[in-house]
């Protein structure tokens, strides 16, 4: 979502105009897929982060013009609310000590960032959900004030024709409504791009998919919405409840809804764009004046603008994206299941675990995708949305038994995962130092079970019981986070409870 749209309305004919431009886009892929037009092996990894404004008191701060303007780097960008920001990271190749090298780059512009926030009484604070969002910080008067969340707001509202229901049970229960998507922007993730052929897509999107369940589990840190406790990673369910253009009635009839984990493995990428033209109707409407067939006809590369526009609005945990780099296109698996968080160091062994791992499932003879379900890898997704590092999942047996068996999320990772991990940065070209480095911090919270999300409860709840109330509670617990998040050490170390003072009976 990060083109220029302008807010204006859309007459009838618009619809009808862009499903046939989207059409056009598909049979330029298409095209351009058969011709073997895209880019060669690059092992370009990217990195997104999306991140929380809070003031001292560890309540949100609307205020990301304002520090943006401050910052004044094109690596931060707004986000969907005026409590968020995203800083990009240049696209790196896998090998080497790119892990470090990214986390000095990190360090560096999240430090830079955060003084400039301090100018404002604010400062970055990176977490999955900030646990002291209250209902009426996520209206539509504090959407950012730029046009393409406007319009995406109008016409996600329009198509739903009602309230947006938030339903969600978890350790407690959370049930309200919204009038508008921003909710959604409580979600503050990671977002993993890698650059592949068209050739080894499938194979990587399919890995990505089934281990999905396992990055959540090792990195849950999401565990509050609203005052309540509910599922370690909350953000999924979430996103889907207030993104979901389906009133009642079409959910009932099975429509799928926007925010989707998928229904099924693929041979292709172009499945994955044609499932999105089949499925989800436009909510942006914008045509650009390329005829992407006349551009491919005289030799050229189409920038496919209404494929790229409509797969944004389509929210994919594992999302294929067409991008177009110094006249070549190619293809990137987006991954988006992880929250910001906790740390620099933390992202980056999440980071560096899903590397590896994709890069050694996509490479099996066996792959993992022909041995389970993809039911049972949505199952998976979800159960380790709701339990985090305590999560139980559903994983092929291995040797000649085959079927499915239920193991610990931690077991399945140290036992299973994370050697396939360490061969796959091997694969890359990753200095063993970055791999021991980052592929440890997964082995210790796995060891120590414990994640942000783990952190987070068992502070809060140390909190009450010392006798403050749940606001408080919350409000201590995410200036604690941001203190020890600034330290950087990975979350494993940190130690639980309130270090501030609490009243006394």
């Amino acid at each position: 979502m990060g083109e220029k749209i302008e807010a204006g309305g859309f007459d009838l004919s618009d619809r009808q105009r862009y499903r046939d431009k989207l059409r056009q886009c598909l049979t330029g892929l298409e095209r351009l897929l058969a011709d073997e037009r895209f880019d060669r092996p690059k092992n370009l990894m990217g990195l997104e982060i999306e991140l929380n404004l809070a003031g001292g008191d560890g309540m949100p701060r609307m205020l990301n013009g304002e520090v943006l303007e401050r910052i004044a780097s094109r690596d931060f960008q707004t986000e969907l609310a005026m409590f968020n920001l995203e800083v990009n990271i240049a696209p790196h190749r896998l090998g080497g000590r790119v892990f470090d090298r990214l986390a000095e780059e990190l360090r560096t512009s999240l430090a830079y960032a955060d003084r400039k926030a301090g100018e404002v009484d604010a400062g970055i604070v990176m977490i999955g959900i900030l646990p002291t969002l209250e209902r009426d910080d996520l209206v539509s008067s504090n959407l950012s004030e730029v046009d393409r969340y406007a319009l995406l707001n109008e016409q996600i509202v329009a198509a739903r024709g009602e309230e947006f229901t938030l339903d969600i049970e978890g350790v407690e229960r959370l049930s309200c409504t919204a009038k508008s998507i921003t909710p959604e922007a409580a979600c503050t993730s990671v977002q993993l791009h890698l650059q592949v052929t068209p050739a080894r897509f499938p194979a990587v999107w399919n890995a990505a998919q089934a281990v999905a369940a396992a990055q959540v589990a090792v990195g849950a840190n999401a565990p509050f919405l609203f005052g309540r406790e509910l599922w370690r990673e909350s953000r999924p369910p979430l996103f889907l409840q207030s993104t979901d253009t389906r009133p009642p009635e079409l959910q009932a009839q099975g429509v799928r809804p926007r925010t989707w984990f998928g229904e099924r493995w693929i041979s292709s990428a172009y499945e994955l764009f044609d499932e999105n033209l089949r499925y989800f109707p436009a909510l942006l409407p914008i045509c650009d004046e390329e005829d992407p067939l006349e551009v491919l006809d005289a030799g050229g590369v189409p920038k496919l603008a209404e494929l790229v526009l409509h797969n944004g609005t389509v929210y994919r945990w594992n999302r294929p994206v067409y991008d177009v780099a110094d006249g070549v296109p190619h293809l990137r698996v987006e991954n988006r299941v992880l929250p910001a968080g906790p740390t620099v160091t933390d992202v980056l062994a999440n980071a560096a675990f899903y590397y590896g791992v994709v890069r050694a499932l996509a490479e099996e003879s066996r792959p993992v995708w022909t041995r389970m379900p993809f039911e049972t890898a949505a199952d998976n997704f979800d159960a380790a949305c709701r339990h985090g590092i305590d999560a139980r999942l559903q994983w092929p047996r291995r040797g000649r038994l085959g079927g499915l068996a239920e193991v610990d999320a931690v077991s399945l990772v140290r036992d299973e995962l994370l050697p396939l991990a360490e061969a796959g940065l091997d694969a890359w070209g990753v200095e063993p130092a970055d791999r021991d480095l980052y592929l440890g911090v997964i082995d210790e919270r796995c060891r120590r079970r414990a994640n942000g999300a783990s952190w987070q409860a068992a502070t809060f709840h140390q909190g009450l019981e010392a006798g403050l109330s749940r606001e408080e509670a919350l409000a201590a617990t995410t200036r604690r986070y941001r203190e020890l998040m600034q330290k950087g050490e990975p979350v494993h170390l940190w130690p639980v409870g309130l270090r501030e003072p609490v009243p006394m009976g």
